[in-house]
This record gives C-alpha cells, sequence and structure tokens, in this order.
C-alpha cells in the first residue's frame, strides 16, 4: 500500500502517512511499557475504572482488530469517515460496559510482560494485514460501520496515542506521544482547520485540551468562542 491514497483517508492524507502515524505510535508504546512492573501495572487511570494492565490491554485489542477485519468479507462501499465512527452509539451505557468488562477481563489472561509482548504481536499482525491489502479496501467494525481501510486506520491511531497519554500520566511518564501520530489525531479531531493563532497550541496540548485531557483556562474558552472554532467531539 506504499504511496496509495484511499478515498476519505483524510483530507489529502494518505494511507502511508497513517500507516506510520500508527506504527510509530504502536512501537513507543511497546517501548515505554517494556519492563514496567506488575505494581506499576495495578496503578489506577484516568480511563476510570480501569487500571494501567486493563487498559493496555484494551490498547491492545483495539490495536490488532484489523486482522479479523480483513480476513472477513468486504462491504461494498464506504459509509462512514473516521470523524462519524465516532458518534453517540459507540458511548451508550450498555456499549461502554462491555468494553469496560471486555478490558478487565483480558488483563487478567496474560501477566505484564506477557501483555507487552501480545501488543506487540497483535500491531504487528494488523499492520501486515493492511499492506497486504488493496489500497481500496472496505471493512466493517464490530460496530457494524462500512469503513475506508485508511479511515479506520485513522481511528487505530487515535486510540494507541490518546490512550498512551492516559497510560504515561498514570506512570508519571512524560507524554510520548510521536509526531506522525500526533499530525493524524489533529488532523482528525479538527476536521483538517487550523487552530485558531491566539491559542498558542501545539499539536500535543490541542490532542490533550479536545480530548478532555486537559481543561480549557477562560482565556482560551473565549478565543474558542469567539473564533466559532469546534473539534470533533468523541461521542457526541
Amino acid at each position: 500500500m506504499r504511496g496509495s491514497t484511499a478515498e476519505g483517508a483524510g483530507r489529502g492524507r494518505t494511507v502511508e502517512s497513517v500507516r506510520a502515524g500508527f506504527r510509530d505510535e504502536c512501537e513507543r508504546l511497546g517501548e515505554a511499557l517494556r519492563g514496567v512492573d506488575e505494581a506499576d501495572l495495578d496503578r489506577p487511570t484516568d480511563c476510570r475504572p480501569w487500571t494501567v494492565r486493563e487498559l493496555l490491554a484494551h490498547v491492545r485489542t483495539g490495536a490488532g482488530r484489523l486482522v479479523d477485519m480483513l480476513a472477513a468479507p468486504a462491504p461494498p462501499r464506504a459509509e462512514v469517515d473516521a470523524a462519524a465512527y465516532y458518534g453517540a452509539a459507540k458511548f451508550t451505557p450498555p456499549v461502554d460496559a462491555a468494553r469496560v468488562d471486555a478490558g478487565r477481563r483480558e488483563a487478567r489472561e496474560l501477566d505484564g510482560p506477557a501483555l507487552v509482548a501480545d501488543f506487540d504481536r497483535a500491531w504487528r499482525a494488523a499492520l501486515d494485514a493492511v499492506d497486504a491489502a488493496p489500497p481500496d479496501r472496505v471493512v466493517r467494525t464490530r460496530h457494524g460501520d462500512a469503513m475506508a481501510l485508511g479511515e479506520f486506520l485513522r481511528t487505530r491511531v487515535v486510540e494507541v496515542g490518546v490512550h498512551g497519554l492516559d497510560l504515561a500520566a498514570a506512570l508519571d511518564r512524560r507524554p510520548w506521544l510521536t509526531p506522525t501520530a500526533a499530525e493524524v489525531v489533529a488532523d482528525l479531531l479538527t476536521g483538517g482547520r487550523a487552530v485558531p493563532p491566539g491559542l498558542g497550541w501545539d499539536r500535543l496540548t490541542l490532542i490533550r485540551k479536545a480530548t478532555g485531557r486537559a481543561g480549557l483556562t477562560d482565556r482560551e474558552r473565549a478565543v474558542v468562542d469567539a473564533a466559532g472554532f469546534r473539534w470533533l467531539s468523541f461521542g457526541g
């Protein structure tokens, strides 16, 4: 899929650039968590009620989803893009409860080193499946959405990148968000629109503010309101 562009892969964003963001962020997350001890894996995260171990299990599963999706029959056409994927139906109480329970259940299956190793196996298998697929491949998500492969891969960069911020915070680490992933996530959150210059945000700050990982100051809120600047709201 080198150098290819999938329709809907994001305002001039190539599948290859999204692939690079996914690869870089997964590699960085695996490196950051390699050697983390069992006590640290049991720390709480701000993604309540998950611990670090449980959130990592959730990220591992999400990073590997494309393997089964690409093994399944392709829908005839894409119907949902990456922004529409994050609709309210993904955040209803039953769906949230199932997501939390799955992360907790999967976290009990492996100890820390094995879980980190399985995350590495999962994302590499997903990337191999992406590379073997035609650039215009359409996939169906577990929620029933038919999406262009490049669009769904954008959501995987969001999952690994944003939850990487949560894991870093829980472990008292500096954020390890990679530039390639930050570019993909920021582009999705803003719809490709420029951030008002009065905010002075870099991509990391934008992502933290837009996803609720950091609050807006009164001045920032005033600049946002005056500019009519809006970003993608997960579950909105």
